[in-house]
């Protein structure tokens, strides 16, 4: 058993969650120059979502931390020359391209894997190889069609084979066409030379478990895991080697890893007002969102609706380095909808306006409207704050 270094470095827990802002891009001057392909090498991960309120989420994402950023600037920074390609990492998530050979131990243990819920019929992967090598990149409509049946998980023979492909590295989603996945060979889609699965699990773990320290600022070793989805045995395997230093953080209860540059200066700059997405990064894990910034969130979504406490798909509040409140959106021609918002307090209520007013500009929404209210009687202070702002 590997003996690990006993931490030298103590943090109080505002020091850390400084940290953490900083490291997600939340604290501090945006890089614009960077842009969007800035905030996912950044993040290492972007996690792709259905739901789409006011954005997708991997719109939403680089928003939260660059502002109104045009909404086809984003897709083309994700898309064009392949600067990103789309596996599982966190969940589906958009990865940086120079990552693809560090997911060779993902795709490994898929080639290896004996038990898949759908069956793959004779002869449909060498087919939709074949397809794709002659025609170039389809969807799995234009491959021969996704789903046999209406039901979502109810996937054609085609559907089963290109996936299967994608999970083996030997076919990537080039793009989204209506959300629909555009599959080429990855042979033309990757850089040469990022295209080998020539690392060893131990390196590519390594890597993974450095990039998760780097995005998260300071972690946990179950933050850490989580980032990637790895095992805890994984991030044990190769954590003494990855870079990051050990650290004790004062009111958490486990051991900690921290990005050594993360310690080297303290953060400072301005602090980003704006609506987070429920699969946002900064809070994709309860706990560490919980321990944090104090604050409980769960994407209500999947909830049956009579037993929402906050709303089909709650924004959180970020302002001040500190979770707010939270608002869940939609959007009624050009008017926004605060469908239900929850503060904290009064003095939440300047920054909820402006992150809900800036929202609704970048959706091309001209009004903000307020619906439910937690606590009531801040309704009309938010509706007197709206107005001035919108004008």
């Amino acid at each position: 058993m590997t003996t690990l270094p006993r931490p030298t470095t103590t943090l109080t827990a505002d020091d850390a969650r400084r940290i953490v802002l900083r490291a997600q891009g939340l604290l501090g001057a945006p890089d614009r120059r960077a842009g969007v392909r800035g905030v996912l090498r950044r993040l290492g991960a972007v996690q792709l979502d259905t739901i789409s309120v006011l954005a997708r989420s991997h719109e939403l994402v680089p928003y939260a931390r660059l502002g109104a950023v045009g909404r086809r600037t984003v897709e083309g920074a994700y898309w064009t020359d392949t600067h990103a390609f789309e596996y599982w990492s966190h969940a589906a998530c958009l990865l940086p391209i120079e990552e693809w050979p560090y997911f060779a131990f993902r795709r490994r243990a898929y080639r290896d894997r004996p038990h898949w819920h759908h069956e793959l019929p004779d002869g449909a992967y060498d087919q939709v190889v074949k397809q794709l090598r002659a025609e170039g990149p389809l969807t799995a409509t234009e491959l021969g069609g996704a789903k046999k049946t209406n039901d979502w998980w109810d996937w054609s023979g085609t559907k089963v084979a290109v996936e299967r492909a994608l999970m083996y590295g030997e076919v990537v989603c080039v793009e989204r066409r209506g959300w629909k996945r555009v599959y080429d060979l990855a042979e033309r889609a990757v850089p040469a030379a990022l295209l080998h699965d020539e690392l060893d699990d131990t390196e590519c773990l390594r890597r993974l478990v450095r990039l998760a320290g780097e995005a998260l600022g300071v972690g946990t070793r179950a933050d850490i895991a989580d980032y990637h989805r790895l095992k805890g045995e994984q991030v044990d395997s190769v954590i003494a080697d990855s870079g990051l230093v050990p650290v004790e953080v004062e009111g958490w209860a486990k051991p900690a890893w921290a990005d050594p540059a993360a310690l080297a200066a303290p953060p400072r700059g301005r602090h980003r007002t704006t609506l987070l997405s429920p699969f946002d990064s900064l809070i994709w894990e309860r706990a560490r969102t919980e321990r944090i910034f104090d604050f409980t969130h769960r994407l209500e979504a999947y909830v049956p609706k009579p037993k929402r406490v906050h709303g089909y798909f709650a924004m959180p509040v970020l302002a001040g380095g500190r979770l707010v409140g939270r608002v869940d959106p939609a959007r009624q021609g050009r008017t926004l909808v605060a469908k239900q918002v929850t503060l904290d307090g009064p003095k939440a209520v300047p920054a909820v306006a402006r992150a809900l007013a800036e929202a609704a500009s970048w959706v091309d929404c001209t009004d903000v409207r307020v619906e439910r209210m937690d606590p009531p009687e801040l309704r009309e202070p938010l509706t007197r704050e709206l107005a001035g702002l919108l004008g």
